[in-house]
């Protein structure tokens, strides 16, 4: 089942912390390095999800869509409305053991369908250079390599440590 969330009370805070678990205890060395783990995996779950709270869902045109798949949440995503027509994807992740299964494929191309219905769009994304999986996911959802270095709409920044992805509907002839 697809969800279409806009408001944060929406979110069962543990399904998607049970996602994106792999990307939080990366983040512990990044921003809690010498706290015990566990500690430290609490601390970037409750960041993350006050992030969703109060910076994500204050912006106007944010979504975040979930695949649930009996009843667990296996496959999340951000969409925000970066100006009328054009949106900007991030943190498309799929639970870990969820992998190698299609999920975010279906969750991509289910969001895509949903979008359709709307009108005329444009999907932008950054994808990790190094990060093949999702950059085939990508591939197979239709988006192109618009740029070798991903720009962040949100805050308005570029990387070249990133690809600059890009999927536009209905698609240019």
């Amino acid at each position: 089942m697809l969800r279409r969330i806009t408001v944060f009370d929406a979110i069962d805070q543990r399904q998607l912390m049970d996602i994106y678990q792999e990307s939080n205890k990366e983040n512990t060395m990044e921003f809690y390095r010498g706290m015990p783990r566990a500690n430290a995996v609490r601390r970037v779950e409750r960041d993350f999800l006050e992030f969703i709270r109060t910076k994500f869902f204050s912006g106007s045109g944010r979504t975040y869509w979930v695949l649930e798949q009996e009843h667990v949440w296996v496959c999340a995503l951000r969409l925000a409305v970066v100006e009328q027509g054009v949106l900007y994807l991030e943190a498309l992740e799929t639970h870990p053991d969820y992998r190698r299964r299609g999920f975010a494929v279906r969750l991509l191309k289910g969001v895509m369908e949903e979008l359709e219905k709307e009108g005329p769009y444009k999907l932008c994304d950054c994808v990790h250079k190094n990060n093949e999986a999702s950059l085939k996911i990508h591939e197979k959802c239709g988006f192109k390599i618009v740029s070798q270095d991903g720009f962040n709409y949100l805050v308005g920044t570029r990387n070249s440590r990133t690809y600059g992805l890009q999927y536009s509907w209905p698609p240019p002839v």
